[in-house]
């Protein structure tokens, strides 16, 4: 049985560090303790854009200005809006069309048989070259939902309070967009799934879960979807969710979250 957060999700995501790419021809990264000093001569730092869903408005924000040793502390942007306690689904205000599974007129196969509880340790998501550990997450002290540290930005976060991958229901993981220890974090690239992809998530019992993607969408974190990704399912769904949008450089933070919604495949 899932156990939606009672307050908001704070964190997995969001540029607290800050993906970079050199618009010259050298760019020096010094290692110091504490974490990575970028130190540029000459040069401007040009931050990479992760991709966003098709369905996505284009937006004309001024790209970020990326300053050397910035410290995004832990506040990964992935901040879910509020209301996740709420049953009622939340209005769509997405950037594309309301969506909650496969298309009409979809083919449908048999339903895979439920699996028991395990918990999940890696993802696979071939189409985005990711292949990254997870780890488990539950609630900080103040209700939100805890996600991977930030020195650990290539880790997948589940969280186990809800079902785990496999079982009847949504299973949810987040993950950082980027860092600035290391730029482009393990969901950098979630943005650029399309429907049909396929996810795999490997359990503790050896159990391999596959599912396919039926969604990809990019809400404002003022609207986050609470009930599309713990809301009660009769299927075993995966709900992935990590940052998007144009970086805010005024509030250091992403202004949406990209949701991926897959279901169960043979």
């Amino acid at each position: 049985m899932a156990h939606p957060p009672e307050v908001p999700i704070r964190g997995a995501g969001g540029r607290h560090g800050q993906p970079w790419r050199a618009a010259g021809v050298v760019l020096v990264a010094l290692l110091a303790l504490g974490g990575i000093t970028l130190v540029a001569t000459g040069l401007s730092l040009v931050p990479a854009q992760p991709p966003q869903p098709v369905d996505s408005v284009p937006e004309t924000a001024p790209a970020p200005d990326w300053g050397a040793g910035t410290d995004f502390g832990t506040d990964l942007g992935l901040d879910l809006g509020s209301g996740l306690e709420s049953t009622t689904p939340t209005p769509s205000t997405t950037t594309g069309p309301a969506r909650t599974g496969p298309p009409a007129g979809t083919p449908t196969t048999p339903a895979p048989v439920a699996l028991p509880r395990s918990e999940p340790t890696t993802i696979a998501i071939p189409k985005i070259k990711v292949n990254a550990k997870i780890i488990s997450i539950g609630l900080n002290g103040d209700g939100t939902v805890q996600v991977p540290p930030l020195k650990q930005a290539q880790l997948a976060g589940w969280y186990k309070l809800g079902v785990s991958p496999g079982e009847i229901g949504n299973a949810v993981v987040v993950g950082h967009v980027d860092s600035a220890a290391m730029g482009p974090a393990v969901f950098f690239k979630l943005g650029a799934l399309r429907q049909g992809d396929e996810l795999r998530v490997t359990r503790k019992d050896g159990e391999i879960v596959r599912f396919a993607v039926d969604t990809v969408e990019s809400y404002p974190k003022t609207a986050f979807p609470a009930e599309l990704v713990y809301g009660a399912v009769d299927t075993a769904r995966l709900q992935v969710v990590t940052c998007g949008g144009k970086f805010d450089r005024k509030k250091g933070s992403y202004p949406n979250n990209i949701v991926v919604s897959a279901t169960r495949i043979p």
